[in-house]
């Protein structure tokens, strides 16, 4: 005899999912034409498609602004339901296809000046290891506010306590100390002594934008840690350059455009391989300044995921 299976309201009531897309699109672009060239149909589709899910919700989900669309509050709501649903199953689906063919993906975050700095020329030795695992890789500031449906498996971030489900695992202290190029040094003598380097053409981190790093040390605390106050320069000095991007700073280092403060994990491979050097010094142990790793906890039992945290953790050793 065969069971009565009673009608599934929850998925009965579910609006079509392919008006769905189309809204998230139109939502996400800002406009019925970019959405259109985004999922390759004609604008004429789109907006039929978001007519016949505004009938079916029975509110507008759209107002337009001039060439533009704006969401209205009850489109803003659906909105972020639907990003997160279809975020979710792109990322299911690519697990499956992933695991089907044998692979792991692995999602890891950490700050821009990290990745491009520190792991970019250590990661080909990881992958030479682990052919079977693909990364993703998220460069962020903004570890506290991910986008809906971004949870990584690994951070690396100096926040003791990121995220519940998370375990954390203390790496280093910040280690602090002026670099420039050889040429530079060599062009400036007077970067042997801390008022000669305080009267320097400085290139700055700013910290603006940056307000979920922690702490923050410019050449003025730094300099105040060795009892030096940068006010005492005079109007003639050549330029401060301040940006709040890092590598940024590095790059207009590596231009002979001024002395840097280095963050020793970050500048370590430059200076051994000659392309930076210190012309003094005088470096600042920050004890206060801790770099973590935070491993998602429901990972233990993966394989390719410890293998990432492993090997991560051995950098540091």
């Amino acid at each position: 005899m065969v069971k009565h299976i009673d009608p599934d309201n929850t998925l009965l009531k579910m609006p079509s999912l392919k008006a769905v897309k189309s809204f998230v699109a139109a939502a996400k672009y800002q406009s019925f034409t970019r959405a259109a060239e985004a999922l390759c149909v004609t604008q004429a589709a789109i907006s039929r498609q978001i007519r016949e899910l505004e009938t079916y919700l029975g509110v507008e989900l759209f107002r337009r602004v001039g060439r533009a669309v704006e969401l209205t509050e009850a489109g803003s709501t659906f909105f972020d339901a639907a990003q997160l649903s279809f975020v979710n199953i792109s990322q299911a689906a690519k697990r499956v296809r992933t695991y089907k063919e044998g692979k792991s993906e692995l999602t890891l975050c950490c700050s821009p000046a990290f990745s491009a700095l520190w792991l970019s020329s250590k990661l080909p030795a990881f992958f030479s290891q682990n052919q079977d695992v693909d990364l993703n890789l998220i460069s962020t500031q903004n570890f506290l506010s991910m986008e809906p449906g971004v949870v990584p498996d690994i951070f690396i971030t100096k926040f003791a306590t990121l995220k519940n489900g998370y375990r954390n695992y203390p790496l280093f202290h910040d280690l602090i100390y002026p670099v420039c190029t050889p040429r530079f040094r060599d062009e400036h003598p007077e970067l042997a002594t801390l008022e000669g380097l305080r009267d320097a053409a400085l290139l700055n981190l700013s910290p603006y934008g940056r307000s979920q790093v922690a702490e923050h040390i410019d050449w003025g605390v730094w300099l105040a840690f060795h009892d030096m106050d940068i006010e005492k320069r005079l109007s003639d000095r050549p330029h401060i350059f301040s940006a709040n991007d890092y590598n940024v700073v590095i790059n207009m280092t590596l231009a002979h455009q001024g002395v840097a403060l280095g963050w020793n994990h970050l500048v370590a491979d430059l200076i051994e391989r000659g392309a930076l050097v210190r012309p003094i010094e005088h470096e600042f142990v920050h004890k206060d300044s801790q770099h973590y790793l935070a491993f998602k906890e429901d990972k233990e039992s993966d394989p390719a995921c410890c293998k990432l945290r492993d090997w991560l953790l051995s950098q540091f050793a």
